[in-house]
């Protein structure tokens, strides 16, 4: 695999992984004078948010749901186009509905009003508290998003200089016990609570900050890309390869190669190594530092401070596609099962593989009919399950899983599911491990708790070797779309640009 861009004068920097953050990193080292490589280990970009085409049928592996899109627009605008040249992006409003184990439902929405009536239908006596979660739930995302998202926190004295402000935000609190002070009834307490969930958190041990995130919805909205979230994957690519970027899949890394101070390329599981000038990585930060850097002396990220991490939950994914339209499911569902915080602590802490689950249930074809045959719907399903620690067997448990994913899915909202199917494949936490590498088949990488967040994890700007850097789910600020892409942003702060670059 030789480097055919020999002649490019610009400094060479190499991208492992093909994520939103590798992606998005590749777009603004490029738009700074870098010359970029992206090697990926699949087949096609993406990484987490991989596209599958499975008879007739378009299924996005992970990312379903985009908010913050003038993220996605900075990056357009760096190579002089807009988002809407080549996204279709919509708002979907609802944002989501959310089916109780009682068959009850709350809608949550972009209209004030609406949200206040749902609230209302609920608990009356709860709507004050509502007014004052939204007034703080936008301070939040002030200072916790829209002011730090995209700062490096590597060095204490950022963190010794945020500390007064996140404080007094309450960062201590968990999500669930900060709700908890707005809402007395339960059900809306899980309502306003499980946003953690889709950023690999246990709502009752992540950090408060997370409240942000429905002021996030709100301020920005939630969206969809016609064409599935491959759509901005493709369009990333493009953006890459336009400002002469390569792309190189079936490309696996298997070592960051260093001269004992800095990193200087990488290795591939093929035996070619390809040297670079700095290497970020959109691998899982655990696994770049654990495998990736196996060879060299760590001082802080060491395999036993992994060991002693807390990882996130992982996920089982069933995606199916139908032979008739379930018109009646939305395009996004959670079909909340009879525990919550019982449920949380069997995935999180008790590490089991439990009976009962709460699924996202997502359908985009109820917006976007070009994602399955005519007349038909495309799927996934999804069901937070602990991660490969709990020691399950997926080859065994998967299927019967499954089965019983799609039993619930029949008793609930969808009756009659069975007899539609013509299409199927699931994701596992093995899965996770084996094919995104992922360690502990996790999800979302390192959970969101407090002393895992900010500078207490892993840096942006290594902390084991100079010129290697991290985008991604594991370095701050976190996972989710509008973290990752936001770490890639973080990058305009340590990495010089080509110019500058060139003359060192």
């Amino acid at each position: 695999m030789p480097d055919a861009v020999t002649t490019d004068p610009r400094p060479h920097a190499i991208i492992i992984g093909s994520g939103f953050g590798g992606l998005a990193g590749a777009v603004r080292l490029g738009a700074r004078g870098w010359r970029v490589t992206i090697l990926e280990k699949l087949d096609a970009p993406g990484g987490r948010a991989y596209t599958y085409h499975q008879d007739g049928f378009t299924f996005d592996a992970g990312p379903t749901i985009i908010t913050a899109p003038y993220l996605l627009e900075e990056l357009w605008a760096l190579c002089g186009r807009k988002l809407s040249d080549d996204i279709d992006l919509r708002s979907i409003d609802p944002f989501y509905k959310i089916r109780f184990d009682d068959g009850s439902t709350f809608a949550c929405t972009a209209d004030d009003e609406a949200m206040r009536a749902e609230v209302a239908r609920f608990e009356p006596a709860d709507l004050p508290g509502y007014e004052r979660y939204i007034r703080d739930s936008a301070e939040i995302y002030r200072i916790a998003f829209a002011e730090l998202a995209d700062q490096p926190f590597h060095k204490f004295t950022t963190m010794l200089k945020s500390a007064p402000d996140l404080i007094r935000l309450g960062g201590a609190f968990s999500v669930y016990s900060k709700i908890s002070r707005y809402f007395r009834n339960e059900k809306l307490r899980i309502a306003f609570s499980f946003h953690p969930l889709l950023i690999g958190g246990n709502p009752f041990t992540t950090t408060a900050y997370y409240c942000l995130i429905q002021h996030l919805e709100r301020k920005h909205r939630v969206h969809y890309a016609m064409g599935g979230t491959g759509a901005l994957v493709k369009g990333l690519v493009t953006l890459a390869e336009g400002q002469g970027g390569r792309l190189i899949c079936d490309a696996e890394v298997a070592e960051i190669t260093t001269d004992g101070t800095r990193a200087t390329g990488v290795r591939l599981a093929s035996g070619e190594t390809i040297a670079s000038d700095i290497v970020v990585s959109n691998a899982d930060v655990a696994w770049t530092y654990t495998k990736l850097l196996a060879k060299h002396p760590r001082r802080r990220w060491t395999d036993a401070k992994f060991k002693r991490a807390k990882f996130s939950m992982s996920l089982f994914v069933w995606y199916f596609g139908t032979n008739r339209r379930f018109e009646d499911v939305y395009h996004h569902t959670m079909v909340l099962g009879p525990r919550y915080g019982a449920l949380l602590k069997d995935i999180f802490q008790r590490k089991i593989l439990s009976d009962d689950f709460s699924l996202y249930l997502h359908r985009p074809t109820a917006n976007d009919p070009s994602l399955a045959p005519p007349g038909c719907d495309a799927f996934y399903v999804l069901a937070p399950v602990p991660h490969l620690g709990s020691g399950t067997d997926w080859a065994t448990h998967a299927e019967p899983y499954r089965a019983a994913v799609q039993k619930r899915l029949e008793e609930t909202v969808m009756p009659g599911l069975g007899e539609a199917i013509v299409t199927s494949r699931m994701l596992t936490p093995q899965d996770f491990q084996d094919r995104l590498l992922s360690v502990n088949g996790a999800a979302f990488s390192l959970q969101p708790q407090l002393f895992q967040s900010a500078w207490f994890r892993p840096h942006n700007t290594s902390e084991e070797l100079r010129d290697l850097y991290f985008v991604g789910a594991g370095t701050h600020p976190g996972a989710g779309v509008p973290g990752v892409i936001s770490s890639a942003k973080i990058l305009d702060e340590l990495v010089p640009h080509g110019s500058v670059r060139a003359k060192i």
